[in-house]
Order: C-alpha cells, then sequence, then structure tokens
C-alpha cells in the first residue's frame, strides 16, 4: 500500500511574527471548547495539494524550486470567524501583488500534474483557534506586518488532537529582481 501525504505550499513567519500572532491570539475572549492553535503551526497557505502519494513529493519539490517570486510583506490586521470550519483567522485585507503572482503560478504548475483544486480567489490568512462554535465579539486587531522571505512546502498530519505541520522544502523568495 502506497504512503499518502496530505500537502501543501505555504509561508511561515519568524519567531517575532508568530508572538505577534499569538497575542493577538490570546487577546480574544473565547469560550471552553475554543482551541488556540500553537504557535509553531502559524502559516499561510499559498498552495493546498492535498492528499498524495508520498512519491510526488519528488515532483512537488521540483514545482517549488522552479518559482522565482519577489519577497513580499503582508499586513494581517483583521479577525474572522469561519463557521463551516469552526475557525478564527487573522487575514489581510489584502493581497500583495508578488503573493497573488506566486499563488497563480503554483496553481499552474500544479493543474499541469492533475492535482488542480481550482480556487476562487487566495485569502491570506493564519489559523488562529480552532473548535468556535460561534463567532466572539472581536477587540480591534493591532495590525502585524510580516515580511514574508521565502515559501516552504509542507507535511500536515491531522492525526492526533492538533494537526502537526512539518516543513519538507523551503525557497528563497526573490530581492530585486523581476520574477520569470
Amino acid at each position: 500500500m502506497e504512503s499518502i501525504a496530505r500537502l501543501f505550499f505555504a509561508v511561515v513567519p519568524d519567531e517575532a511574527t508568530r508572538g505577534r500572532l499569538g497575542a493577538a491570539a490570546a487577546s480574544l475572549v473565547l469560550s471552553s471548547e475554543a482551541r488556540l492553535v500553537p504557535r509553531n503551526n502559524y502559516h499561510a497557505t499559498v498552495a493546498f495539494v492535498g492528499d498524495i502519494p508520498a512519491a510526488a513529493i519528488t515532483t512537488l519539490r521540483e514545482i517549488g524550486g522552479t518559482q522565482a517570486a519577489p519577497a513580499f510583506s503582508m499586513r494581517f490586521d483583521a479577525f474572522d470567524f469561519w463557521p463551516k470550519p469552526e475557525l478564527i483567522v487573522a487575514r489581510s485585507l489584502s493581497v500583495p501583488d508578488s503573493l497573488e503572482s506566486l499563488w497563480q503560478r503554483l496553481h499552474e504548475d500544479l493543474a499541469r500534474h492533475g492535482w488542480a483544486q481550482n480556487p476562487k480567489r487566495l485569502r491570506p490568512h493564519v489559523t488562529l483557534v480552532r473548535q468556535v462554535r460561534r463567532s466572539p465579539v472581536f477587540p480591534t486587531m493591532d495590525p502585524i506586518d510580516w515580511e514574508a522571505r521565502d515559501f516552504s512546502l509542507m507535511r500536515s498530519d491531522t492525526s492526533g488532537q492538533q494537526p502537526v505541520y512539518t516543513v519538507l522544502d523551503t525557497w528563497p523568495l526573490l530581492y530585486g529582481l523581476n520574477p520569470r
């Protein structure tokens, strides 16, 4: 039986940004069943691949390695409640052009290999809290600026109480160069 992996491309915040996101999550008044996401799990998904044979990881590494996208800054400046997955996220109200371009190119390359997810649009967000049954009253969120310097291929293991995300490979974003 072939091993299956749940994979995605994402940007991962540095420790200082994780700390600011964690402080924002801690400022929320939550019900007892709500579960804060561990800070080491914070990320912003760029392209979800899904469940694929583990042997395909080599192809995904090749796709990641061919991307040439400029570094970008994101500003997470609002909380949002997503009722269907029962999440509270920090979201960015704007999408940097470089992130949009990386998102589009990754999805084009994934589609060429039969892994098209066909998302309608990019919604930059970081999941802060899980198992939220009702939206709390949100405080005003102090903006959190995040300079994305690289992006990663990640594996998701959802077999435990909290998902565990493992970085499989990372590629730098470019400074001062034009994307392909």
